[in-house]
This record gives C-alpha cells, sequence and structure tokens, in this order.
C-alpha cells in the first residue's frame, strides 16, 4: 500500500491547484491496484505562521499533525500557484514548519512530485523552481519527470461529482504522467530495499 499526501499550496476554496491535486486523486483512484492506496489532504492554511516559540513550546497541534502525516507518506504531491514569480507563502510556511527543528525533517528522502496551475498561460510555472530548491533543501527526493503546469486553468476547469477538477486530455495525460512516474519511482525503491535486505 502506498500512503499518498496531497499538498496544495492555494488556501483559496475555489484554487485551481486543489483542482489539479483532485484530479490526481481520481486518476490514482482508477489505477488497478486503487484499492491498496491510501490519499490524505495536508491544508496548509491550518498551520499557524512560522513562530519559533510556537516550535520551541510545541505547542501547535496542527503542526504536529501536518508532520506526522508527511512522515508516514509514501509520497507527496504539491502544486502550487504563482505569487509574484514564487510559491505561495502559505506553502512556504508549512514548508518552513515542516523542515524545523533541523536535521528531523519529514520530507528528506521523502518521494515527492511538483506541478503548478493558474490562470495565466504558463501555468504557474516560474512558481516551481523556488520550490524544488527548497524541497532539495529539505532532502526530499523530487520526481524525475518533466515540468507538469497547467495553463489557462479556468478555463479548462470541469465539474465532477460536485467537485471541481480537470477532464481536458492533454491535463489529464500530463497528470497521468506524473502519477505513474511517482509509482514507477516508488516500485523501484521498494525493489532496491528488497535488494538490500537480500543482500543482507
Amino acid at each position: 500500500m502506498a500512503k499518498i499526501v496531497l499538498v496544495s499550496g492555494s488556501i483559496r476554496r475555489d484554487s485551481h491547484n486543489t483542482a489539479v491535486l483532485e484530479t490526481v486523486r481520481r486518476l490514482v483512484g482508477e489505477r488497478p491496484d486503487a484499492a491498496s492506496h491510501e490519499i490524505s489532504w495536508l491544508s496548509v492554511g491550518l498551520l499557524p505562521f512560522y513562530d519559533a516559540e510556537i516550535e520551541q513550546q510545541d505547542s501547535s497541534v496542527a503542526v504536529r499533525e501536518a508532520k506526522a502525516l508527511v512522515e508516514q507518506a509514501d509520497a507527496v504531491f504539491i502544486s502550487t500557484p504563482s505569487y509574484n514569480g514564487e510559491m505561495s507563502g502559505a506553502l512556504k510556511n508549512a514548508l518552513d514548519w515542516l523542515s524545523r527543528p533541523g536535521g528531523s525533517c519529514p520530507l528528506t528522502g521523502k518521494t515527492v512530485a511538483v506541478t503548478s496551475a493558474s490562470p495565466g498561460a504558463r501555468g504557474a510555472l516560474d512558481a516551481q523552481p523556488t520550490l524544488t530548491a527548497v524541497l532539495g533543501r529539505c532532502g526530499a527526493e523530487l520526481v524525475a519527470h518533466e515540468p507538469v503546469a497547467v495553463g489557462r486553468a479556468g478555463a479548462l476547469r470541469a465539474e465532477a461529482g460536485g467537485t471541481a477538477c480537470f477532464t481536458d486530455p492533454d491535463v489529464l495525460a500530463a497528470l497521468d504522467s506524473l502519477v505513474r512516474a511517482v509509482f514507477a519511482t516508488l516500485d523501484a525503491r521498494n525493489e532496491a530495499g528488497s535488494d538490500a535486505l537480500v543482500g543482507a
């Protein structure tokens, strides 16, 4: 079983990036092995602004729950909007919390896939480099895949089952390719682990 955590960088109720991740959730649900996977959402809007005093007192339940969720995950999907060419402040704040204290980041060694979406033609592609740079500092293992950015997201969104998602063939193909890359990465890591145990 693979445990997957979805993280939208937008806290807006009608978020395009949340719709991207809802589409990812549906694509995972269409896999032949779907019943063996567990999908959870991490809501970045529930986390307080990073504050060292809160950290030292370990007084935020939301932060503890977020760290535990990521720690227990096999893979994390993150989709971000572009705010002035960068990831959203809410997402950066979440990553700051996850990276603290130093040496105990639950993202370290974690399989992470990145995507983005916006109403613009480039699909918030300009926000991905800084996001991947921060994830790299956290020690995350980024999935090898060409960038996936959903442009003109407002025009391409659809409603299915009362939830916003994407049904455009090109968007579905790109996201499905990213999903397959994630599972291929997980399979490769599992095989490497099994080989190591045999060798021991």
